[in-house]
């Protein structure tokens, strides 16, 4: 299986049964509800609204739980990777937001000790700003 070359532009991911027809899904629900509960109130339809919600609120959370376990492990990464490749940057890392590993973690090794150094020295914080900044793309496929 070839995979197509990662870029910027490209790098974001989507699940389409879980970013598009779930999320209609739950929000036909929520309104289903609510356009019921207006319609015909009672207790019944309280409790089903409530759970429409809680439906959502599970939606949103079991997606942003993972992708903080992401951005923790991004960060060990790219700490070891400074340390590896930039001993004196390894010394700085606490200088670095996780926006700012987040958005260095794309770069080649080769490009990653002077990309780190601009950041710093430019107190560049935005991971898109970085991510456009990268030449040569380190692709990464095991993403969540």
């Amino acid at each position: 299986m070839s995979l197509k070359p990662q870029t910027f532009d490209n790098h974001a991911r989507y699940v389409p049964l879980f970013h598009f027809v779930l999320a209609a899904i739950l929000l036909f629900n929520l309104i289903w509800t609510v356009w019921h509960l207006v319609k015909t109130p009672s207790a019944q339809r309280w409790v089903d609204v409530t759970m429409a919600v809680g439906f959502g609120i599970i939606f949103l959370y079991v997606r942003q739980f993972p992708v903080r376990v992401q951005d923790r492990v991004i960060r060990l990464e790219e700490t070891l990777r400074l340390q590896r490749l930039a001993p004196d940057l390894g010394k700085r890392v606490g200088e670095f937001s996780c926006d700012q590993l987040i958005g260095l973690r794309f770069a080649s090794d080769e490009e990653l000790p002077a990309l780190a150094r601009r950041v710093l020295e430019q107190r560049m914080t935005d991971k898109k700003e970085i991510k456009k900044a990268i030449k040569t793309w380190r692709p990464d496929y095991l993403r969540a």
